[in-house]
């Protein structure tokens, strides 16, 4: 205790020792405490970063389509994921019906090429009650949108080992994709907010993390 002799009676302090070892009380069970908070914020905000790293990374990529050729000569050394890329092809004989909150989509495959299609039904590709899916309007037409592995496909990744039972489309290199149409970078508003305020917040807790680890180990 400050102010007590070596050969152990007791001296009181002067105010200036006294506000000293109270000041160093406060500070070091506050700075002990704050460390472990602004690690868990830290590991929480990682773990976001993580699981939307795609769709982060797509809000850099060019808002030029890249394209990816038609029926009969794709361009599949072109081949980059989480990328805005434009096609045209012929559908498959069958199709996947996905239920969605903003209604009904179609998987639809393109004839003889590594891609899958998630798009809006046309007409007369439309489900009504108690009736069987009606098959893919047959017409060719082409398609704008984000291209993504498996791996990348999220909620859509189910439909990737169906098609491959179905033998209409053709592998690259073993592999299928996901075109989901309209879906541009920069599409959806809240994104860029998502990734600021996500930013701000992993920002946030570095700094209380270096700020407790110094109050707690003050240099001499």
């Amino acid at each position: 205790m400050s102010g007590e002799p070596a050969d152990g009676e007791w001296k009181e302090p002067t105010p200036e020792e006294a506000l000293a070892e109270l000041e160093e009380r406060q500070r070091r069970p506050r700075a002990f405490v704050r460390a472990p908070v602004a690690l868990v914020g830290l590991a929480l905000a990682a773990m976001l970063l993580w699981e939307g790293r795609y769709d982060f990374a797509y809000l850099f990529t060019s808002r030029q389509p890249l394209t990816l050729g038609a029926e009969g000569g794709y361009a599949l050394g072109e081949l980059l994921p989480n990328r805005y890329v434009q096609l045209h092809g012929l559908p498959t004989l069958r199709a996947l019906y996905v239920d969605e909150r903003s209604g009904n989509s179609v998987i639809v495959g393109m004839q003889g090429s590594p891609f899958l299609v998630l798009r809006a039904p046309l007409p007369g590709e439309e489900r009504l009650p108690g009736r069987a899916p009606p098959p893919p309007d047959q017409r060719p037409f082409g398609v704008r949108g984000r291209l993504l592995t498996e791996e990348q496909a999220g909620p859509y990744a189910d439909a990737f080992p169906k098609f491959r039972s179905f033998h209409e489309l053709q592998p690259h290199d073993g592999k299928l994709y996901l075109v989901i149409e309209g879906d541009r970078p920069g599409k959806d508003p809240w994104m860029p907010v998502s990734l600021g305020l996500l930013s701000a917040f992993t920002l946030f807790n570095a700094w209380m993390l270096v700020r407790a680890l110094r109050a707690a180990w003050p240099t001499r």
